[in-house]
């Protein structure tokens, strides 16, 4: 599937001089997740990488994220924004171009030792996927790779991950 010929480009948004890459026609489409999901499971399964779980970014993480997890037979866990998850959390704030966030995942949610994948629809300048990252640290796990939808490789977002495979299944 040609994802790039569905995928809408809105200029301007959310501020001018912007091209948003909106995912959702993809999404709509018959086989556009499947695709997506087939895109990834193919591409990890040519990196020979072992998952034990994947990490899904919100929200859009979510979205690509649990269906992969059932695909590979792994578990799904969620990486949220703060005050969303009802049991004791690790958290890390993280650097935006105005401010900070924060992200939180469950103490619990993953054992140490355990093999991660993180998902996410876009890597742009690589800080929430790097914020994910020092999580699976605090948890003990393993991470062993990222899956992203969208690439923005003007933006040199890989250049903000910890040195792990990182598939993308569309580049801008």
């Amino acid at each position: 599937m040609d994802f790039k010929s569905i995928i809408r480009d809105i200029p301007d948004f959310p501020q001018e001089g912007i091209i948003f890459r909106d995912i959702t026609p993809l999404l709509a489409h018959p086989q556009g997740l499947t695709a997506i999901v087939q895109g990834f499971q193919t591409k990890f399964a040519e990196l020979n990488i072992d998952i034990d779980a994947v990490i899904g970014i919100e929200s859009r993480g979510f979205i690509l994220g649990a269906p992969l997890a059932m695909q590979l037979g792994a578990s799904f866990i969620p990486v949220r924004k703060p005050k969303k998850l009802p049991s004791a959390v690790f958290r890390v704030e993280y650097a935006l171009e105005y401010g900070t966030d924060t992200l939180e995942i469950h103490q619990d949610a993953i054992g140490a030792g355990k093999r991660v994948i993180i998902i996410d629809d876009v890597i742009a300048t690589g800080g929430t996927a790097a914020a994910t990252a020092k999580l699976v640290e605090q948890t003990g796990a393993k991470l062993v790779g990222y899956g992203f939808l969208i690439e923005l490789d003007f933006l040199n977002g890989r250049k903000a991950l910890p040195e792990v495979p990182i598939v993308s299944l569309v580049n801008y």
